[in-house]
């Protein structure tokens, strides 16, 4: 009687643990299924902020530019979760921003600026209007990529995100394309203009490509990622170390991080550079930008840079609306200016300003 009343209880033990694992399960389920439909929203309100942002340039820059949006390609994603299915290997698609100056003479030839967007995940949008009319302004073609990993494209496109490695290379697909394409382009007066990421983009691609570029500016660059990793936090890491980016921390693979980090290639340069930052910066930190231009005078290269001293403004102090931004903006056009040759350069603040703000 003692044994069955044992088993019996027993029994119950089980039965009651059974169901509170599944109760636990199911919670746990439940869970996963309402972050996925958050996360799915996520990307829908993303695409929707992006249809309605991409109507907006028209208002805010159309009365100066032509506006075109492309539809391209770069390289076949980094990972392919199945290389034998139909399609697998095609490139992958992308959408570019076209900005071409409204009065322009199309028997002539003019100077082509790449703009690539910042962000570990961003987009391209008008928060970039008055760089992108100071440019037209002054007679450049504008070409701005939504390279892999961007958003308001969906979720699929975000997860193609290939940070300091086949994005690089959707950069330089927009820049092949507008040669290829338009006739007004000089492709021997190209260069890249980039903020942040951006930086990196324009850092890794110049020194991809070393011929393809007059001139690079780079803004607060993301210079070291190893760096970035011991200083941003574990949310920040986890962008870099889902399974469906580069899948392990800087710990697990030290050397992958290191071969998209721009300062592990300071001796391929070979482009007229120009770099700023700001000893307030609290995102891309100066010390990481320090490090790159050390590392380039260690390597021997000439190249130009400025360290702004807790100018207003921190990370953006020289994209805003601020005068000193302003100031420091018509440094980098008249930078750019010596190589790519603009037809209408700006000679003071005030053309600036007449430019870029209506």
């Amino acid at each position: 009687m003692k044994l069955i009343k044992y088993f019996t209880f027993i029994f119950l033990i089980i039965i009651i643990s059974y169901h509170a694992t599944f109760a636990q399960e199911k919670e746990k389920s439940t869970n996963e299924v309402i972050e996925k439909k958050f996360e799915d929203l996520d990307h829908r309100l993303d695409q929707l902020a992006k249809a309605i942002d991409d109507i907006q340039w028209y208002n805010k820059v159309g009365d100066v530019a032509n506006i075109e949006k492309v539809f391209i390609v770069g390289p076949p994603p980094a990972k392919i979760p199945n290389p034998t299915a139909m399609g697998a290997n095609n490139p992958v698609k992308f959408w570019a921003y076209i900005f071409i100056p409204a009065k322009i003479d199309c028997s002539k030839k003019y100077p082509l600026i790449v703009l690539p967007h910042g962000g570990v995940h961003a987009d391209f949008t008008t928060y970039h209007t008055h760089i992108v009319r100071e440019m037209i302004v002054q007679g450049y073609i504008v070409v701005a990529p939504e390279y892999r990993g961007s958003t308001g494209y969906g979720k699929s496109f975000y997860e193609k995100i290939d940070y300091g490695g086949l994005e690089v290379d959707d950069n330089n697909a927009a820049r092949a394309w507008m040669i290829e394409n338009y006739d007004i382009v000089d492709k021997d007066r190209v260069g890249i203009v980039g903020w942040s990421h951006g930086g990196l983009i324009g850092l890794m691609d110049i020194f991809q490509h070393p011929n393809d570029y007059k001139a690079a500016f780079t803004g607060v660059p993301v210079s070291d990622l190893i760096l970035r990793m011991g200083s941003h936090g574990e949310e920040y890491e986890k962008e870099f170390s889902a399974k469906y980016h580069i899948g392990k921390t800087v710990t697990q693979d030290v050397n992958e991080y290191r071969k998209r980090s721009p300062v592990t290639h300071v001796e391929k340069l070979k482009t007229p550079l120009l770099i700023h930052t700001n000893t307030n910066d609290d995102d891309v930190y100066v010390l990481e930008v320090e490090h790159l231009i050390e590392a380039l005078k260690a390597a021997g290269k000439k190249f130009d840079y400025e360290i702004f001293k807790d100018a207003p403004g921190g990370h953006s102090f020289d994209r805003i609306d601020t005068k000193l931004a302003k100031e420091i903006r018509l440094k980098i056009y008249k930078f750019i200016g010596e190589y790519l040759n603009p037809p209408s350069p700006f000679k003071s603040l005030k053309e600036l300003e007449k430019a870029g703000y209506k």
